[in-house]
């Protein structure tokens, strides 16, 4: 059976399954952020994207930021820099508790990737989780985290190109994909179209009925809450609320601003 992580308890449930995104290497910020949030359970963050890709981040702080994470009882996920086996391995062995990779193309993409994130005989992961489950407070070393793992670990593709979006029906019907996660930043930039603009919109639609017609979860990044609760009222089952550098920037240009008597600075573009 799968493991009874954050993330899974989560999409099993009516609400959307709400993170956030960490690009700084520090278990500082990722526990601050989850310790504030921790007091209700219905305002508790269940996962937190930790991003290898284009954060500050390198399988060096893969360990102790899993452990972070897992020990506010929330699911680190870790975005690998690309869709290769020894990321993977390196991610799932420190104790991520799923793996997202980037730009997912086609459906051989997303059967590469369930085969790299799985044991055999499902896939071609090496074994040798000495760490992975020290994240799991409920998984043991051995048999129980060993009969589990194939099903427990969450495998996440991004949807972010013209070709992953005229592909994302089959896409989301490979066998072992959880969820299809859309990059609206990277997907605007492939198809060379304005984001939020028509074009932009209809491929992110057109990414949630494929991942609600094959029975999988849909999920999005988002950029603040006003942003994110326009997709929670769409669909989305898991969505990424904001950045800890767009909240630490914010937050401290904020308080500059009142501490001065002057206005806030206008709307943050990007991250």
């Amino acid at each position: 059976m799968p493991f009874n992580t954050a993330i899974r308890t989560a999409l099993k449930g009516p609400s959307v399954a709400w993170g956030f995104w960490l690009t700084l290497p520090s278990a500082a910020v990722a526990k601050t952020i989850l310790h504030r949030s921790s007091a209700s359970p219905a305002d508790r963050f269940s996962w937190v994207l930790v991003d290898a890709e284009h954060g500050l981040i390198s399988d060096t702080n893969y360990y102790e930021l899993n452990n972070a994470v897992g020990s506010e009882r929330a699911s680190p996920i870790i975005r690998v820099p690309w869709g290769e086996e020894w990321m993977i391995k390196r991610a799932l062995d420190a104790g991520a508790h799923g793996i997202m990779t980037p730009m997912c193309h086609s459906e051989a993409d997303a059967a590469r990737i369930v085969s790299y994130a799985k044991y055999p005989p499902l896939g071609t992961r090496g074994y040798g989780p000495m760490f992975a489950t020290h994240s799991f407070p409920e998984v043991m070393p051995g048999s129980d985290h060993d009969d589990n793992a194939n099903e427990g670990v969450m495998v996440v593709v991004q949807i972010e190109s013209q070709s992953g979006v005229e592909n994302v029906e089959k896409i989301a019907k490979v066998d072992g994909i959880d969820v299809l996660f859309i990059g609206p930043f990277d997907l605007a930039k492939q198809m060379g179209v304005q984001r939020g603009g028509p074009e932009h919109e209809a491929a992110i639609q057109r990414t949630l009925a494929a991942a609600n017609a094959a029975g999988k979860k849909a999920a999005i990044f988002c950029t603040s809450g006003e942003d994110a609760r326009v997709r929670a009222e769409q669909g989305f089952h898991m969505i990424s609320v904001i950045t800890d550098v767009a909240v630490i920037g914010d937050g401290m240009q904020k308080e500059l601003a009142t501490a001065k008597g002057t206005a806030a600075a206008g709307k943050r573009e990007g991250y």
